[in-house]
């Protein structure tokens, strides 16, 4: 991986960060570059309603839409036809456990993962004779900003959401970032439209 470069988008806290971090580690140039870029990790996203889904907030279903959906399409966008000059990239995308099953109180912010799992798995087809690999990872209860902004206003307590995960605990930003760096990386050169659970066991049940 050395030489190689990187856009992370929502780096400056949480999955973001420690991806940034750990794929500097290893080599990376994280940066935005126009000249050559070898893996897109389109990480920005916000969870900022909690209702059943009669009370949600259309306002803030859009703000979501755009961010996490209108976001992710925006980067892949652009990063495929710079990818498709140089003839070779990597893509991955955060999606969430709530991009593969339904989620009690955030049906809204659930819908926009499930969007992110469907450009990940119909781009990742449409360029995958192309030397271009789009996957995406599926985070369980992470220790992030957005979770604790869900304990903050009530909508779930760390006691909840650790008794949904089999592993028994939250996980760690650190664990997301070494998925992401896998799935960027030539160990990684036969997946491709792979949703990578990092969930604890989540998914398992």
């Amino acid at each position: 991986m050395t030489h190689s470069v990187a856009l992370i988008t929502g780096a400056t806290s949480g999955i973001g960060e420690a991806t940034a971090r750990t794929l500097a580690r290893r080599g990376v140039k994280v940066v935005v570059s126009g000249r050559r870029l070898d893996y897109g990790v389109n990480n920005a996203g916000i969870a900022i309603d909690s209702a059943e889904l009669a009370e949600c907030d259309s306002d803030k279903f859009q703000q979501m839409l755009q961010t996490n959906v209108m976001g992710v399409f925006w980067c892949m966008k652009y990063q495929l036809k710079q990818m498709l000059k140089q003839g070779n990239g990597s893509i991955v995308n955060l999606a969430s456990i709530a991009g593969l099953n339904g989620i009690p109180w955030v049906s809204t912010y659930s819908a926009t993962k499930h969007a992110v799992v469907g450009l990940t798995k119909s781009a990742a087809l449409e360029y995958a004779t192309q030397n271009i690999r789009i996957n995406a990872v599926a985070p369980g209860a992470i220790k992030t900003d957005i979770i604790e902004e869900a304990i903050s206003q009530g909508t779930y307590n760390e006691e909840m959401i650790v008794a949904m995960e089999p592993m028994g605990r939250m996980g760690k930003a650190q664990e997301i970032a070494n998925g992401i760096a896998w799935l960027c990386s030539d160990e990684s050169s036969f997946v491709t439209g792979e949703i990578l659970s990092i969930d604890g066991g989540f998914n398992a049940k």
